[in-house]
């Protein structure tokens, strides 16, 4: 049965904050709100619980998962910045955009596209979700919230846990994130492509 948590969206109480670290650190399993939709979430290094995710979503072995990093330092240490891309990215985080980025030696293959090497990266601009990442000290690798079958996200935190009780093990609750997903811009190429436009305005990569 998944633990269930209450936060309030401004103000977390870090409490909480550290029992649900405890439990990523732990190699759990957590629903956690973004300022891009509710997601999935575990600790880089946790296998089991990247495969439990994609039992959950019924994702096969090339569907992405994105790390969710607390800042552009820490972003830094796991993607490749040129300086015109620095400076792009720069520019819109924290906020809801997904870039697709050279991946360092940090990343582990077996979670960088096996053609180009590259990985999806953000990071988000919620307080609850900054205060988990600055708690565990390490990024979060994250996969929308999103159930086979279903068009939307779910966003209501006690329905996620009614849905999901025995499948993961914490569900954050921090009120409606809404339903729209991540801007998610390609970096890696010569020219920034837009593969899907999200919260974040895409404006400035056109």
């Amino acid at each position: 049965m998944a633990r269930y948590y209450d936060l309030h969206p401004d103000n977390p109480q870090p409490r909480v904050i550290r029992q649900v670290v405890s439990l990523l650190r732990d190699d759990g399993v957590i629903a956690y709100p973004t300022d891009s939709c509710y997601a999935f979430g575990c600790r880089l290094d946790n296998r089991a619980g990247v495969e439990r995710i994609r039992e959950i979503r019924r994702l096969d072995d090339r569907h992405p998962f994105t790390l969710v990093c607390a800042d552009f330092a820490q972003l830094g240490q796991f993607v490749k910045l040129s300086n015109a891309v620095f400076r792009q990215v720069k520019s819109v985080i924290p906020g809801s955009y997904t870039f697709i980025l050279p991946a360092t030696a940090e990343v582990p293959r077996r979670l960088q596209d096996p053609r180009r090497r590259v990985v999806g990266a953000r990071v988000p601009r919620h307080t609850v979700t900054q205060a988990l990442l600055a708690e565990l000290g390490e990024p979060l690798l994250s996969s929308t919230l999103l159930l086979p079958g279903e068009q939307e996200p779910m966003t209501q935190g006690w329905e996620i846990k009614e849905r999901l009780d025995h499948l993961v093990d914490a569900v954050v609750d921090a009120g409606d994130c809404g339903l729209e997903p991540t801007t998610v811009v390609d970096l890696s190429g010569p020219e920034p492509e837009i593969l899907r436009r999200g919260a974040g305005d895409p404006a400035r990569f056109e």
